[in-house]
């Protein structure tokens, strides 16, 4: 018997669910798709799908270019469809970066000078290392979804009630 493997995308997925074993009680689980929160999302917002208290796992319609960002910790970037390129700068002005109290990223209102540093490519499950105090952007020509792990921070946007199976 072979078993074949199927990928999901934003345009076919299955959403799944959660099954409720014994005496336990629905409320106290949330459950969404990746692809279903992408589908409805703007690009380059970054929509909370997990959070263990407060490292979080956020979602991102990746169309376009998204604005430059700065984040005081290392963050990850994990492709789950399409194809995704990430820039790098080494910013000139120091004072951009973040203090390390302040937790996830942070949107950057113009292209920062300084040094480039390189270029990443993403394809389907290709994971990049988002670098403490290094300015990043995304480029996507095409429609596509990332999972950012980071930490809860401006640019983390939270609703649970418009995700999560009820």
């Amino acid at each position: 018997m072979s078993t074949a493997t199927r990928f999901a995308s934003i345009d076919d997925f299955d959403k799944g669910g959660v099954e409720i074993i014994g005496q336990d009680a629905a409320p106290r689980y949330l459950f969404s798709n990746m692809f279903e929160v992408a589908r409805q999302s703007r690009p380059w917002e970054r929509v909370v799908v997990a959070k263990n208290l407060e490292f979080t796992i956020e979602c991102v319609r990746a169309e376009g270019d998204s604005p430059w960002y700065l984040c005081s910790h290392d963050e990850t970037a994990l492709c789950m469809q399409g194809q995704v390129a990430i820039e790098f700068l080494k910013p000139a002005d120091a004072a951009l970066i973040p203090p390390a109290t302040q937790d996830g990223a942070v949107r950057l209102a113009t292209t920062p000078g300084g040094t480039a540093m390189g270029r990443v490519r993403l394809g389907r499950g290709h994971l990049a290392l988002l670098p403490a105090g290094a300015a990043y952007r995304f480029r996507s020509a095409a429609l596509g979804v990332l999972l950012v792990q980071s930490l809860a921070g401006p640019e983390s946007v939270e609703r649970w009630a418009a995700i999560c199976q009820h």
